[in-house]
């Protein structure tokens, strides 16, 4: 599974997370995410954000496959993010 699957696979049901304008507010790019799967039908989703040309955090989301749904994720192992 890779971020454009991903963007593909949740067209429907999250329109706008990998949308141009998305994207440009938050200063990334598709290729600034990274895919780890955590099990047989999840995978987080993770990339540095930005703010006015500064670092704010990270982008955090879990991919469900089989609802093709993106879930916030507030707590994770940093180990997850490496």
């Amino acid at each position: 599974m890779n971020i454009q699957e991903i963007k593909k696979r949740t067209k429907n049901t999250a329109p706008f997370y990998f949308s141009a304008k998305t994207l440009k507010f938050f200063g990334q790019r598709l290729s600034d995410f990274k895919v780890k799967k955590l099990n047989e039908t999840e995978y987080l989703i993770h990339a540095p954000s930005y703010f006015d040309g500064k670092l704010m955090g990270k982008s955090m989301q879990i991919f469900n496959t089989i609802t093709n749904e993106l879930n916030s994720c507030s707590f994770i192992d940093a180990d997850l993010v490496k």
